[in-house]
Order: structure tokens, then C-alpha cells, then sequence
């Protein structure tokens, strides 16, 4: 696929909504949306790439992700299916990952959970990802989140808040977390586009689950974080990342 270069890009995200900026939420009540999608178009039925791509960008008010806002949320760890397959496209955002994941987030929804934790597809004892966002737990004031190794997505807000957390004085380590250092942890939380930063209140593995938050500190990092990510977001504090763009 060919990528639309950086000025196509932010042209495109300004005028979609620059023509709908009626419908941003007030401060507060919520967001608007912004999906960039660049989709095979081009007339072809076989299994190949496709001789044309249309590149598209739409957008639409919502509130939080998760029903219950930003209360800290419940995961179920999943080991009979995997999110993504080693050499395969577990590391590029593509619809294909997600597909894949809508069975076993159904169960886990029916089971009274937010949302679903994934193992590595190998050995089904390291933590990967959350069906759409990145996973960081804290322990002894440091921060950890999977090493990046082909099966994860690279998220955006996964970076941005890497850095955010490093600006504020905090050690932070990518490497491969067990599913039992997880749940020995201080704090857990999710990071995406849309869930922005989501406490993790407990973690189901095997019949044990495992709860956070009964401590007077607990929730104190990922509080911190969520404070300085959202400022910049709504230009509350000057933007010293360059991240922000102002439309009139």
C-alpha cells in the first residue's frame, strides 16, 4: 500500500474536521473521533494487491470507550486464542487483528469483564496487548510494558505516554513481562487512541483474579499520567511535543 505523504495526511484530517467541527462534544462530554483508512479500490477480485487504494479519513463524536468511563476496568486473560502469530501482522494496524478478536471479547464481556488480556502465541505466559490498546503495569515506581517483538501493536498513545512518563522522572522499561509479574504489580493500565489511559481494577487468570486499587497509593502513577496526557490534549499546558494542532 502506498502511504499518503505527511502533508496529505494533516490536510486531510483539517478539512474532515474543520466540515464537521459541529459535532465535537463540548469540553468534557466527550471527543471527535478521527479514523484515517487507506483501503484497496482498484477493480480486482484475485488474491493480490490491489491496482488502486482510496485514502479516506471520517469522523464521529463519542464518549468514553469502556460503558463505565474512566472507572478502572476488569480484564479476563484469554489462552485459548491469540491475538496475532509470530511473522504474521501483529505489529501493523490493520483490520484483519481485529476480526480476530471479537470472539473471545464477546465471552469475555459475558462473563461481566471489560475487556480481553492476550499471551504470546509461543509460550502463553508472556503478556501482549489488550484486544485495542497497549498494556503497562507499575512496580516499585517503575514503569513496564511488552517489548515490542512483531506480535504487538506499536501504538501511538503507547509512545506518547513512554515519553510523558520519562519527562516526568520515571524509569521506563520494554522488555517481556509474565503474566505472574502482572499480576504481583502495583498498578496496571491500558493505553489506545480511543480508551486514552484506562486503569486496569482486576486481572482473571485461570479462576484467580487478582484486584488493584485497595491501597490509599494505588492508581497514583496512572493518575499522574492520564492528568499530563489529557492536558496537552486539550491544550490546557504549553505543547512542548509538537503534537497538537490548532484548526480555525
Amino acid at each position: 500500500m502506498p502511504a499518503p505523504s505527511v502533508e496529505q495526511f494533516l490536510e486531510a484530517v483539517k478539512l474532515t474536521v474543520l466540515a464537521n467541527k459541529r459535532w465535537v462534544p463540548p469540553t468534557g462530554k466527550g471527543s471527535l473521533y478521527i479514523r484515517p483508512q487507506l483501503i484497496g479500490s482498484g477493480a480486482i477480485l484475485g488474491v493480490a494487491p490491489a491496482p488502486q487504494y482510496t485514502f479516506i479519513v471520517f469522523v464521529c463524536p463519542v464518549g468514553h470507550y469502556f460503558k463505565d468511563g474512566l472507572s478502572p476496568i476488569s480484564l479476563l486473560t484469554e489462552e485459548e486464542y491469540h491475538r496475532a502469530a509470530p511473522s504474521g501482522t501483529g505489529d501493523i494496524k490493520t483490520i484483519g487483528n481485529y476480526a480476530s478478536v471479537v470472539s473471545a471479547q464477546r465471552r469475555a464481556k459475558e462473563k461481566g469483564h471489560s475487556d480481553v488480556l492476550y499471551l504470546d502465541p509461543i509460550h502463553n505466559k508472556f503478556v501482549e496487548e489488550v484486544s485495542s490498546c497497549n498494556i503497562f503495569m507499575v512496580k516499585d515506581n517503575v514503569i513496564s510494558t511488552p517489548l515490542l517483538t512483531g506480535t504487538i501493536l506499536p501504538g501511538i498513545t503507547r509512545k506518547s505516554v513512554t515519553g510523558i512518563a520519562q519527562n516526568l522522572g520515571f524509569q521506563v522499561e520494554e522488555r517481556n513481562i509474565t503474566i505472574d509479574e502482572l499480576l504481583g504489580a502495583d498498578e496496571v493500565f491500558c493505553t489506545g487512541t480511543a480508551v486514552v489511559l484506562s486503569p486496569v481494577s482486576s486481572i482473571t487468570y485461570r479462576e484467580r483474579k487478582v484486584e488493584y486499587g485497595k491501597s490509599q497509593e494505588a492508581g497514583v502513577v496512572s493518575q499522574q499520567l492520564y492528568a499530563a496526557f489529557t492536558a496537552i490534549q486539550k491544550g490546557l499546558v504549553e505543547d512542548s511535543t509538537g503534537w497538537t494542532l490548532e484548526l480555525n
